[in-house]
């Protein structure tokens, strides 16, 4: 009866090993699969943010010379800007706020080259490489 208990039960047991070795293996896969993305995408919103950053601090270190109302104004926003990017937490990637805050600092950085009547695209003629996001 044991022999052919071995032989009965060899499609189960072949079944079982089978899928904790595929399921090991799809662990693995899965995570070197989400390290490779989640790299991928940091640094694409680290760039991002990154540009908007130097674009603030530029406009806003081209300005401070200028005393009249519409500047101030200018001036007022970039540095809200520039608080928004440095209050942003790049090190919790668990943060459960990251898209919603994205997108306010996107706006404002739109709001701002409005402002400086600059297009927020910064696309340069019909050239293929840009610095849209």
């Amino acid at each position: 009866a044991d022999l052919f208990d071995g032989i009965v039960m060899a499609e189960q047991r072949f079944h079982g090993e089978g899928f904790q070795e595929g399921l090991a293996e799809g662990r693995h896969a899965g995570a070197a699969e989400g390290r490779r993305h989640g790299a991928l995408h940091g640094a694409r919103l680290g760039s991002e943010i990154g540009c908007y950053l130097g674009f603030a601090l530029t406009w806003h270190c081209l300005l401070q010379k200028c005393t009249d109302e519409k500047s101030s104004k200018k001036i007022r926003a970039l540095d809200s800007l520039i608080g928004m990017i440095q209050k942003f937490p790049y090190e919790d990637p668990t943060y459960d706020k990251l898209q919603e805050d994205l997108e306010k600092i996107r706006g404002k950085f739109k709001q701002v080259c409005s402002m400086l009547n600059i297009q927020s695209d910064f696309r340069i003629g019909t050239e293929k490489s840009s610095l849209t996001f």
